[in-house]
């Protein structure tokens, strides 16, 4: 069975110290994963490279994951979401719809959680890459 490269995954929060463990988690289970203090970083990664995942904070300084949402649908970029947050901004997104996401997930969460939640959203990239 051929290797198939890892899936890429940009990770976006603004607390170091989660950001570093959600990366670590993911890196662990087989997964390419750039990380971002903010929004406004992230949107630079997303211009420069091609992610299957992007994963989320909401409450952010700069951009916050909402407006990160709204600069990609404007981009006309396509990419799966997790949101992972204190607070999901559920209004906002009711207010949205547009704005797709895959997933959220509340912190705090545990490593299983969170590899349970991006297992469930990335089978349906799997197939798209063949």
């Amino acid at each position: 069975m051929p290797a198939q490269p890892p899936n890429y995954i940009l990770v976006v929060e603004d607390d170091g110290e989660i950001r570093r463990l959600i990366a670590k988690i993911l890196t662990c289970s087989g997964y390419a994963v750039d990380t971002a203090e903010d929004g406004a970083v992230a949107w630079d990664s997303l211009q420069v490279n091609d992610y299957d995942l992007l994963v989320t904070d909401h409450n952010m300084p700069k951009v916050s994951g909402v407006e990160l949402l709204q600069k990609l649908h404007v981009a006309h970029k396509v990419i799966c979401v997790i949101m992972v947050s204190g607070a999901i901004p559920t209004s906002e997104l009711d207010s949205h719809p547009w704005l797709k996401i895959g997933a959220t997930l509340l912190k705090p969460f545990t490593p299983e959680q969170l590899l349970a939640v991006v297992k469930n959203v990335m089978p349906a990239m799997d197939g798209a890459s063949g």
